[in-house]
């Protein structure tokens, strides 16, 4: 019984890192300010408030800006926020 309880700790030890490192870091390719990662996507601070806080990027719709900005849609779906 006792090898089976060290693998077993083990996996889940290795799965928990894993997945705990995942969502450390801004990907290489985030806008600057783009620190808080949800859901494996990096945001920028404020992200609970989206209608105000990330408008002046990703439009007054929230539906892509500008200069090629992301949909908040994309990700979040027809019913956000």
């Amino acid at each position: 019984m006792r090898p089976i309880r060290l693998i077993m700790t083990i996996a889940c030890t290795i799965l928990v890192t894993t997945l705990a490192c995942e969502d450390s870091a801004a990907p290489d390719d985030a806008p600057e300010g783009h620190t808080v990662i949800k859901d494996g996507v990096a945001h920028a601070t404020g992200l609970d408030n989206p209608t105000v806080n990330c408008t002046a990027c990703h439009g007054a719709d929230l539906r892509g800006g500008d200069n090629g900005e992301p949909s908040c849609f994309t990700c979040h779906g027809q019913l956000w926020p």
